[in-house]
């Protein structure tokens, strides 16, 4: 028989699981890692139901505890690999400019963790700078350079090229609608 605590853990992570599996392969960059991660995550907030339950924002409790395992993990030689299950995560929308995705998760799957970590705290999961910098034990000045220096590395393997086609883009198409509009 299972406690009030129990069912209230239970239906949570039946909940939140797919986003807590999307935000550990956005840290990961790989399937297999991101349900290793996921699955020591949600034991320790198995651990710490009591805490996370009286937390304001139960969401960000266990970000950060993903984040910090993710962190974790990328320090030690961790070499377990425990699988969730079979099931494949719920997916974006498909971006209309598919190899422009490729190359973004491309240039973030390049970057150190701790940078990976701040850029999706701050761009993916919408967190404050301060927020961040709670999250990831550390300062927010630590969190803006982290965050300026990773946006540089994405801009410099994106390159300017990149950018500039995309302009292009976006002024031909405004072009071409003022065209059709005249005619």
């Amino acid at each position: 028989m299972t406690s009030q605590r129990d069912h209230d853990y239970i239906e949570y992570v039946t909940l939140r699981l797919p986003a807590l599996r999307r935000l550990a392969l956005l840290l990961c960059q790989d399937l297999h890692r991101a349900d290793d991660l996921v699955q020591q995550a949600i034991i320790r907030v198995y651990l710490h139901w009591p805490k996370a339950a009286r937390a304001g924002n139960i969401d960000a409790y266990v970000h950060t505890i993903v984040v910090r395992e993710f962190l974790h993990e990328r320090r030690s030689s961790w070499t377990r690999r425990v699988s969730v299950t079979g099931d494949l995560p719920d997916t974006p929308a498909a971006t209309p400019d598919q190899d422009w995705s490729l190359d973004l998760r491309a240039a973030v799957a390049a970057l150190p963790p701790r940078q990976r970590a701040v850029l999706v705290l701050r761009f993916y999961c919408d967190l404050s700078i301060d927020q961040t910098a709670h999250a990831l034990q550390c300062t927010p000045g630590t969190v803006k350079s982290q965050t300026a220096k990773a946006l540089g590395s994405l801009r410099t393997a994106l390159g300017r090229e990149a950018g500039r086609a995309r302009f292009q883009d976006a002024t031909s198409l405004r072009s071409h609608g003022e065209a059709a509009s005249n005619a």
